[in-house]
């Protein structure tokens, strides 16, 4: 593959580069056009007008929600949460699979070739198996009242059992005890003893909103208020910021992906840090909700490993990473480059696959964005401003899995 600019990410940008993916998918050779190797059995595409980027990576996706982008009003966030429930109440299995699949093409035409997506349905899994996708399926579980320990857990188990056969290639599976607001504190360390023990990356949405933080400070608030009337017990101890009350529940680690972290002080992030955990950061959902922002130059600042992601449709009305990118760049006031890293290596780092997604480099999986350009000014520059109707082709492992329909 050769464009007017190749970004490998890992070095600066190379004028007139190409790449060559072998039959494996892996990439192995990055260069100037004249210096990567051309076999004779392989023919040179060239794309005059773009710059060939790492395959993009959404560190937050709930791509089983495709398809509900006007699904729900904007309300307070308790109640829009009881929506979105009500509404994936009235899905089907195969409604599930159709709208993961769905979000995988979506994904793909927007550059992306990696998801860190959470879901209770187990739709996702399945559907990146069978296109031979790249990612990891975090299985949702719920259960706020400490009662519901050991129905959840076993259910939990059962799923993950269940799925087993689809996390094969590039597609792994992981937990996702939901939400402070949802899952009891013993659940929360029952899920991540069990994950941990099996080898299994957890997911958590954490310190979202101020309802959320209420609720474990003071057992007040709109979530608190409607544990109430489910006879749910105050979640113990009080007292806790959301970080906090996880730490004290032994869930947070290098395995954890803390998702939002809106509502975090300098103590939230110190724990978060000396923990390893990693954070999904999605500014434009957090604004959409009403939350605030995240402080995500703090993050940063700490050495804590951060990716971008788009949240679900419900949330954002569409799968556009870079506006999120875009949105967290204005947030901590980053270089194009620094901001480029957000859904590209540092994206890959967040979710642990660093080693094999995230910048062109010899060795890793051949993941390939194309996108259109213009001629002058730099090409980071370019590829930030871009939207997904100027992604021209998508390489996943090699393979095209997104090609631009000719216009006019």
């Amino acid at each position: 593959m050769r464009a007017r600019w190749v970004i490998p990410v890992d070095g600066d940008p190379i004028p007139d580069g190409a790449l060559l993916i072998d039959a494996r998918g892996r990439i192995t050779a990055v260069g100037r056009a004249g210096e990567v190797p051309r076999p004779d059995d392989i023919p040179e595409e060239f794309f005059p007008d773009a710059a060939l980027i790492p395959g993009l990576v959404n560190t937050h996706t709930h791509l089983e929600l495709s398809g509900l982008e006007s699904a729900t009003e904007r309300t307070d966030f308790s109640t829009w949460i009881r929506m979105v429930r009500e509404l994936k109440a009235r899905r089907g299995a195969s409604e599930f699979l159709n709208a993961a699949r769905r979000g995988i093409a979506e994904c793909w035409a927007a550059g992306v070739t990696t998801v860190a997506d959470t879901g209770d349905s187990g739709a996702v899994v399945e559907a990146l198996a069978e296109c031979d996708g790249s990612g990891i399926a975090y299985v949702e579980v719920f259960g706020p009242h400490p009662d519901q320990l050991d129905e959840s857990l076993a259910d939990l188990k059962a799923r993950v059992t269940a799925l087993r056969g689809h996390a094969r290639g590039r597609v792994r599976i992981g937990v996702s005890p939901h939400a402070p607001y949802s899952v009891s504190g013993a659940l929360y360390g029952a899920v991540a003893a069990w994950a941990r023990a099996g080898g299994l990356p957890v997911a958590v949405h954490l310190a979202e909103s101020d309802a959320e933080c209420a609720l474990l400070a003071s057992n007040t608030g709109a979530f608190a208020e409607m544990w109430r009337r489910r006879g749910i017990p105050a979640p113990e101890p009080q007292g806790s910021t959301p970080v906090e009350w996880l730490a004290r529940h032994r869930v947070l680690g290098p395995d954890t992906l803390c998702i939002h972290v809106v509502k975090a002080g300098e103590r939230d992030i110190a724990l978060l840090a000396e923990a390893g955990a990693a954070i999904a950061h999605c500014p434009l959902s957090n604004r959409a909700h009403g939350h605030g922002d995240a402080p995500l130059e703090r993050f940063l600042a700490a050495g804590i490993r951060v990716g971008c992601g788009t949240d679900s449709v419900l949330s954002v009305g569409g799968l556009d990473l870079l506006a999120e990118v875009r949105a967290a760049r204005r947030l901590a006031g980053l270089t194009a480059d620094r901001a480029f890293r957000l859904c590209t290596s540092d994206a890959a780092r967040a979710i642990g696959m660093g080693d094999d997604i995230g910048s062109l480099t010899a060795g890793k999986w051949g993941d390939v964005a194309v996108i259109g350009i213009p001629v002058h000014g730099d090409p980071v520059e370019g590829v930030l401003a871009s939207r997904p109707a100027d992604v021209q082709a998508t390489c996943l492992s090699g393979r095209y899995v997104y090609r631009r329909a000719p216009r006019g």
